[in-house]
């Protein structure tokens, strides 16, 4: 599914050097180290219970998503708008709620961030128009931003350095454990219909964690904020924004209102924002430095390329699963269960090769990327190729399970690489910023994806009939989308040619003490759990 598990972002403000940490939990040591703050694990709880929910609901609609649309009257249109939405309203604030919480204090927006998951939780669980269900997805996208930012400040600033590693390891656990069981929680739940709930449940089942969570971040976190005066780059907001929905409203929507003339227009326009939102970003950095992206950022190879090979990949990841999903379950009848069943083979390959990435990327971090992109490339033409060959006929589980399994493994190869090498040479200073805008683009290739592919494969599917078509044509229009998947990941392995041989934590890692390379990945850490 979608991988968001490597989506753990921090602020501009890099929160890898809190503010003050001596005010926090006592004096600090000979080393600069702060005392373990008290109640620090309870924290650890939940901010990693808050972590897990927003991992599990992104994980878990995809594969009940033809369920809810079928349930609500909705059409392909809201059911891509119920995916995106979440991830566009994620990728724009992400940034910014890591900035608020430097500002206003971590905690404060962290129980903000949790209750207004709840509520928009419960706006999604007893939506009965698509329209409130897709302005309760933007609203959990949203909170989201708010809440996630501030896991990694809560164990920065509470935990002794020597403590890290175990704080991120627990995170990281429950972030692959949302990733796992997302879709087979929420498939289970939708059919065993707990109190005639049905996939209402993924949702509401987030309130009493919710309340739960607040109860224990109000008795366990400490307040804690920057000292620095910073300024939040509203503007830079508003511009992003804008331009975001005039790209991806027109690719969505034009489909159903037969592409008129006025969408093509908002398009051009979107194009012109960009270009004033990137000369208002230079702008604010050389004034004062709050850019909500540093333009300097894009002075690195490694960066420029490594977010272009990031959005290739998580647009092909996102589209991939939500145009399976759509021919499993309506094309060809499969309960959720048995495809949340198949997609399950995703994670679990993630899990088998992630260590090998995180342990070899450093020296040979190219030809991991090349490697794995090929792998995803390779699982998505055995996908097409068991679909095509199926045609109207069954196709086999088993043979879905392994092109499922072999694209996991392509990720896991990927994924932390492509972190190391996005951020490897990106100052200090910068490393909150860049690491914001990598999660970012991750969570705004995810909308990307879905809207554009998405708009092929629905447009294709409603050629012949819609819902009503044979599963022979299901079949064609999935193998002919399929090829555009494909297509992503051979160019993703042919980019990853011009990706830095080798990254700047192994320079710096030959010429420095070994001390200075730990620092580095601790840095790196909560970005590929």
């Amino acid at each position: 599914m979608m991988e968001k598990n490597t989506s753990e972002s921090r602020s501009p403000r890099t929160p890898e050097t809190p503010d003050r940490p001596e005010d926090l939990s006592g004096p600090a040591g000979e080393s600069g180290d702060r005392a373990p703050a008290p109640h620090r694990w309870i924290a650890l709880v939940v901010v990693t219970l808050a972590s897990f929910l927003d991992n599990l609901d992104a994980n878990a609609v995809t594969v009940v998503l033809p369920t809810i649309q079928r349930d609500l009257g909705a059409g392909f249109t809201a059911a891509q708008w119920t995916l995106a939405g979440y991830a566009l309203a994620y990728a724009l604030f992400l940034i910014t709620g890591g900035r608020l919480g430097d500002i206003y204090g971590r905690k404060r927006l962290f129980m903000s961030g949790v209750a207004g998951f709840t509520v928009a939780s419960i706006v999604c669980g007893t939506a009965m128009v698509p329209e409130v269900l897709v302005a309760g997805r933007f609203a959990q996208g949203f909170m989201a931003a708010l809440m996630v930012p501030q896991a990694v400040s809560v164990i920065v600033t509470m935990f002794h350095r020597d403590e890290w590693a175990r704080a991120f390891a627990v995170l990281g656990a429950a972030l692959s454990l949302g990733s796992v069981g997302g879709p087979l929680f929420g498939g289970m739940l939708t059919e065993l219909d707990i109190l005639g709930l049905g996939w209402r449940a993924i949702f509401l089942i987030n309130v009493p964690l919710g309340l739960l969570a607040l109860v224990l971040a109000a008795r366990s976190m400490p307040e804690s904020r920057s000292d620095e005066a910073l300024r939040l780059d509203i503007v830079g907001v508003v511009l992003l924004t804008t331009a975001s929905l005039g790209i991806l409203y027109p690719l969505i929507q034009g489909r159903e209102q037969g592409w008129p003339g006025w969408m093509f227009v908002l398009m051009g326009a979107a194009a012109v924002v960009l270009v004033l939102f990137a000369a208002q970003q230079r702008r604010r950095h050389r004034r004062d430095g709050s850019a909500l992206i540093p333009p300097t950022l894009f002075k690195h190879r490694s960066t420029v390329v490594g977010l272009t090979v990031t959005l290739l990949v998580f647009s092909g990841v996102a589209s991939f699963f939500l145009v399976l999903t759509y021919h499993l379950q309506t094309g060809l009848g499969w309960s959720i269960v048995k495809t949340a069943l198949v997609t399950a083979a995703w994670p679990v390959g993630i899990t088998a090769t992630f260590q090998i990435a995180w342990k070899f990327g450093t020296g040979r971090g190219r030809l991991c990327v090349r490697v794995g992109s090929l792998l995803m490339a390779c699982g998505a033409l055995w996908t097409l190729l068991a679909v095509w060959s199926a045609g109207s006929g069954e196709l086999s589980w088993l043979q879905l399970a392994g092109a499922e399994l072999v694209m996991g493994c392509g990720m896991g190869l990927t994924t932390p690489v492509l972190t190391a090498v996005v951020l490897g040479d990106v100052p200090p200073q910068d490393a909150g910023a860049g690491s914001g805008v990598l999660n970012a683009a991750i969570q705004f290739s995810t909308a990307a994806g879905v809207a554009i592919l998405g708009a092929l494969y629905f447009a294709g599917v409603e050629g012949g009939a819609g819902a009503s078509a044979g599963t022979g044509h299901f079949s064609s229009v999935t193998s002919s989308v399929l090829w555009c998947n494909v297509g992503v990941f051979v160019l993703t392995t042919v980019l990853s040619s011009f990706l830095p041989g080798s990254s700047a934590t192994e320079d710096s890692d030959a010429a420095a003490p070994s001390d200075e390379h730990d620092a580095t990945a601790e840095r790196l850490v909560p970005d590929s759990v």
